[in-house]
């Protein structure tokens, strides 16, 4: 059973359909990717689709403990990105699993 779908497959998958070099297709998938981090830092949200919505939310700090040595220790703030998927991306997914089950 595959348990992590790598770049290099992703890479190769946009060769194989599109035809173009290796290092065309890695640099298709680089600017995607490069066009969504920025776009998530400058404008906080990003959604595509048909696909689903990214979105980026701050975390307030909290007061958070090690569970080994119940030391409580302060968790800044920090930004965090949470995905909604899509209705579609949803039905695609479970319609697929019926077959399975």
């Amino acid at each position: 059973m595959r348990i992590n779908l790598t770049k290099q497959e992703i890479v190769n998958s946009i060769y194989m359909q599109i035809g173009y070099s290796k290092n065309v297709a890695e640099n298709l998938l680089e600017d995607f990717f490069d066009i969504i981090f920025k776009n998530l830092k400058e404008n906080k949200k990003i959604k595509i689709a048909k696909f689903g919505t990214f979105e980026l939310r701050l975390k307030k700090s909290r007061i958070g403990r090690n569970p080994k040595t119940k030391e409580s220790k302060i968790i800044s703030e920090r930004n965090v990105i949470l995905f909604k998927p899509s209705k579609e991306l949803k039905k695609k997914i479970n319609l697929k699993n019926e077959g399975k089950t």
